[in-house]
């Protein structure tokens, strides 16, 4: 295969949704998540959704559904080793994730995270911004990972470990800065004020 894979995350409980699946919550006229396949299915070579939650309720993106391996529940991690294994299976050295719930990501995302990687040995790779201060912020489920560590990941999973940049670090992670603008490009959507602020984005 060529180009790169992509697997978006469609994680979390949305509580601060009322429970509702917010990738599915309309922004304009479509739901937050086909925002999120316009954008990032043009930069990749295969993509998939990586869901616990009933496939029915995917059917309309046409897009394989891969779980996480049980145990469920272990957070943004298990998504990523998930991603991993199934790049891996399909012959990718590397695989891109991004969230479900970021509907103004970069049109250059993978091919910025790619260039970096490329220039560091395999290391992975995260996407970054700054505030208004100045402050650099990371964005951990907007990264590329090396497949080849799914088996470390997932013995890290088991031993208890949660946090994405406190496993990606262990293993070296780079950086790579995008602009920031209105939207910030990761702007992503947990609550309902989220969702309308997102529209009035949308608008603009």
């Amino acid at each position: 295969m060529t180009g790169l894979a992509c697997m978006i995350l469609a994680g979390g409980a949305a509580r601060r949704m009322g429970g509702n699946p917010k990738g599915l919550e309309l922004l304009g006229d479509k739901p937050v998540l086909a925002h999120v396949v316009e954008r990032v299915a043009p930069q990749a070579g295969v993509l998939a959704l990586n869901s616990n939650t009933d496939t029915a309720l995917f059917n309309a993106f046409d897009l394989p559904i891969i779980p996480d391996a049980p145990p469920l529940g272990r957070g943004p991690l298990a998504g990523i080793l998930a991603a991993m294994k199934w790049a891996h299976a399909l012959g990718f050295k590397q695989v891109a994730t991004v969230a479900w719930d970021t509907p103004f990501l970069p049109a250059d995302l993978m091919a910025r995270l790619g260039q970096a990687q490329q220039c560091q040995s395999m290391k992975s790779v995260m996407a970054a911004t700054r505030d208004t201060a100045g402050r650099l912020w990371r964005h951990p489920t907007a990264s590329l990972w090396p497949t080849h560590l799914h088996d470390d990941l997932e013995t890290a999973l088991a031993e208890g470990t949660r946090k994405v940049s406190a496993w990606a670090e262990l293993h070296g992670v780079d950086l790579v800065e995008f602009p920031t603008g209105r939207p910030d490009p990761f702007f992503n959507i947990n609550t309902p004020e989220d969702l309308a602020l997102a529209h009035t984005y949308l608008e603009r």
